[in-house]
């Protein structure tokens, strides 16, 4: 196992309870441009929000256009755009739209995600979680890596997930053919391949000046993430009550929106991670590595934390990078 040396808190001065809004104090991004994929809804739309109240011109990609423009209403410094991370060609129009425009690309931020969804595969065969919460991201990236170069010190941030706990990647049936489906182990091993992603990308990249990261938001409040998951396991879970309503003392717990996009931004913005890149985030700081030690509680969200370290493996990584290249038909070169 080869893990970085830098994996390890780094005592920010922020919290669970920073807001985006307080990380991004004194911070102006007048001239800087940033791609935040699904900014338009829970975390994303409150990301975006930040970074041009901050002076960014944000680029939101959309699958769904319609709801994206009702929600951005009345925003500044926007441009929608359409993108379906599920369709390669969606994610080579987008990026080759705007790698045309000869734009830099100072932050790609890639919020958007599905979680708790019934097996569905992409047109390639590809399961839809892994296809969006992560080779999406690859893909996408891959594409505007000519962009982010041409900024001289951007940086790539992978919203993931404590969700990672969930499984390592499977490199014998990523695509769950020959294995049950269970969509949390699918959703577990996209958001470890993310990770991994970060990790590698950022070893590549930093000769670039181009930083990566992977973020935990934390248990956020309000988000329309798990809106296909029966109400039954959230029962189970203990989170909800008979009628499934979500229990007011475990609603206490949990992040606001604003809460919740804090550690993205940090990432984004934060003069603490100048000289720092390639580590998995929480609460506005560096994680510490989960080697058993975490006792989780999944009624006490502060619990909910940690790192695995099968998912920040330099050598798993350089194994996902090569597998993922295969899997999208996009070769990755760094340089």
């Amino acid at each position: 196992m080869r893990l970085n040396n830098v994996q390890r808190p780094i005592n920010s001065g922020f919290n669970a309870e920073s807001t985006a809004n307080d990380v991004i104090k004194g911070i102006n991004l007048s001239g800087k441009t940033a791609i935040v994929t699904g900014g338009y809804a829970g975390i994303g739309l409150e990301t975006v929000k930040i970074l041009t109240d901050a002076g960014a011109e944000v680029i939101v990609p959309a699958r769904d256009l319609e709801k994206a423009v009702k929600n951005l209403e009345g925003f500044k410094n926007i441009q929608i755009e359409k993108l379906d991370l599920m369709d390669p060609h969606s994610i080579n129009d987008f990026a080759d739209k705007f790698v045309a425009s000869g734009r830099k690309l100072d932050l790609l931020i890639n919020n958007a995600g599905i979680m708790w969804v019934p097996l569905r595969r992409d047109s390639r065969g590809i399961e839809s979680q892994l296809a969006t919460n992560y080779l999406g991201q690859f893909h996408l990236t891959a594409k505007l890596w000519e962009s982010l170069k041409k900024a001289d010190g951007a940086k790539v941030i992978n919203v993931s997930s404590y969700g990672h706990q969930m499984s390592p990647f499977d490199f014998e049936d990523p695509n769950f053919e020959n294995r049950e489906y269970h969509t949390l182990l699918g959703y577990g091993q996209s958001k470890t391949a993310s990770n991994l992603f970060a990790v590698l990308l950022d070893e590549k990249a930093k000769q670039f000046n181009v930083r990566a990261y992977a973020v935990h938001p934390g248990s956020v409040f309000g988000t329309d993430l798990g809106r296909e998951e029966a109400i039954d396991l959230y029962i189970q879970m203990g989170t909800h009550d008979a009628n499934g309503k979500i229990k007011p003392e475990v609603q206490a717990k949990l992040k606001t929106i604003p809460q919740g996009a804090a550690t993205t931004v940090w990432c984004a913005t934060s003069p603490d991670l100048k000289d720092i890149g390639g580590v998995y985030c929480e609460n506005c700081d560096i994680a510490e590595i989960d080697h058993g030690q975490i006792e989780h509680q999944y009624d006490e969200p502060l619990t909910i934390r940690g790192v695995q370290p099968y998912s920040i493996d330099l050598d798993l990584a350089e194994k996902l990078w090569n597998l993922s290249e295969e899997m999208t038909g996009v070769t990755f070169e760094v340089r």
